[in-house]
């Protein structure tokens, strides 16, 4: 694979380069905080206003469905919270709703919760042979282990050399293929070293779906550094 460049934090990537994300999370703030205040119809409008905003992170996207089965729930309109607490659960399997929320929320959330363990949930897998070493290339594996929603189109794999300020990433389709060899290019060292990673997975609108991993707690990868034998030897 060709290792870019990450995407700072507001960014996304388009395929070509970073740009920014927009408004897509300050819509889904602003709905949550009218939610919050029992205005449903601006809350409606700006979680509507949400999908045209650009890209949404995970944490964003997640909560732009939980905002959404909550409002549909205040209006009684129980077919489509239960569709939008469905793709909750789906982004976040072990989301829960507050507990000071009106029982027209909580009743249709927990009744779609039991339903939903019956599906199984979106996962993806990355794995690696043991004994790598500093200066070979790096072969991973990556799986679709489920993807009952049908939205894991593409991945982005973030990578770095433990002690790097900067992640690379590597981008891969994920829709016509179960499992994928990904190939990292040979690290450049003259001692151990491990290789950080991360993932994150994306729908065709290019919203964060699914995490494996993440910067603060990343995956690691020993590579064993074999000195070369003496000139004398």
């Amino acid at each position: 694979v060709v290792l870019r460049p990450a995407c700072a934090d507001r960014e996304y990537w388009d395929g070509q380069t970073c740009r920014p994300r927009g408004d897509g999370a300050a819509q889904v703030a602003a709905g949550k905080q009218a939610l919050a205040r029992l205005d449903v119809d601006l809350a409606r409008k700006a979680l509507d206003a949400a999908d045209r905003g650009g890209p949404l992170d995970h944490d964003a996207n997640v909560t732009l469905w939980e905002q959404r089965g909550i409002a549909a729930a205040y209006i009684d309109d129980e077919r489509t919270a239960s569709a939008a607490f469905d793709m909750l659960l789906a982004l976040d399997p072990g989301h829960f709703l507050s507990y000071t929320l009106s029982p027209k929320a909580t009743f249709v959330f927990e009744k779609v919760r039991n339903d939903a363990r019956a599906h199984g949930v979106p996962a993806l897998d990355v794995n690696w042979s043991h004994g790598q070493r500093v200066g070979d290339p790096v072969p991973l594996d990556l799986e679709v282990v489920a993807d009952p929603k049908r939205f894991l189109r593409r991945a982005t794999l973030f990578v770095r050399t433990r002690g790097d300020a900067g992640w690379r990433a590597a981008d891969v389709a994920l829709a016509s293929a179960a499992e994928r060899r990904l190939v990292l290019p040979p690290v450049d060292a003259q001692k151990p070293v491990s290789l950080e990673l991360y993932l994150r997975a994306y729908d065709d609108r290019g919203n964060e779906v699914l995490t494996w991993a993440d910067p603060a707690r990343p995956r690691e990868i020993p590579l064993r550094y074999d000195p070369p034998i003496p000139w004398y030897r």
